[in-house]
């Protein structure tokens, strides 16, 4: 965070699998899975092009959540499917060790590419639809921390959660 990358918006991606496209893809997925995130865009390592990784199995920093599959998605369109908002504790790799609560919409459709140029179109909710909003606030400038309504339940996770293991991040 502070990082003016963090703040910008990202450019389409104009070719899909080329050898740049497919190093950083390999880049974010490493990055994710040394810091056992849920998710990653691109301008979160200094690329800025709307690209998102995400996906969810076993994963300690999310002990609770449902699995979300491993996706690519590249110049996402999201659609709120009704106007029903949840509020989560949310964290990022991009602020690290903290957490705060923060409003999504329950329910989202989500378009967009894989790394071949394949069309995606997926609706979701729950946990799924929060990490696809998180990751795609990234590539429009948006870091969760600005989504906030109430910033008493914003703060460091071990003083949030003191008996909660200790989480690299």
């Amino acid at each position: 965070m502070g990082d003016p990358r963090l703040l910008e918006r990202a450019r389409p991606v104009e070719q899909f699998d080329t050898p740049e496209l497919r190093a950083l893809l390999a880049d974010l997925q490493d990055t994710m899975n040394a810091l056992n995130g849920a998710g990653l865009a691109a301008p979160q390592i200094g690329v800025g092009l709307q690209v998102v990784i995400f996906g969810v199995e076993h994963n300690p920093r999310y002990p609770d959540a449902e699995t979300v599959p491993q996706t690519v998605l590249i110049n996402p369109a999201l659609t709120a499917l009704g106007d029903e908002i949840e509020e989560g504790w949310e964290g990022c790799l991009s602020v690290p060790g903290m957490r705060g609560v923060v409003p999504r919409y329950a329910r989202l459709r989500y378009q967009g590419f894989d790394q071949y140029g394949n069309p995606i179109d997926r609706s979701v909710a729950g946990f799924h639809a929060r990490v696809v909003q998180h990751e795609c606030d990234h590539l429009i400038g948006v870091l969760y921390p600005m989504r906030m309504r109430d910033f008493s339940r914003f703060g460091y996770t071990d003083v949030l959660f003191p008996d909660s293991p200790p989480i690299d991040e």
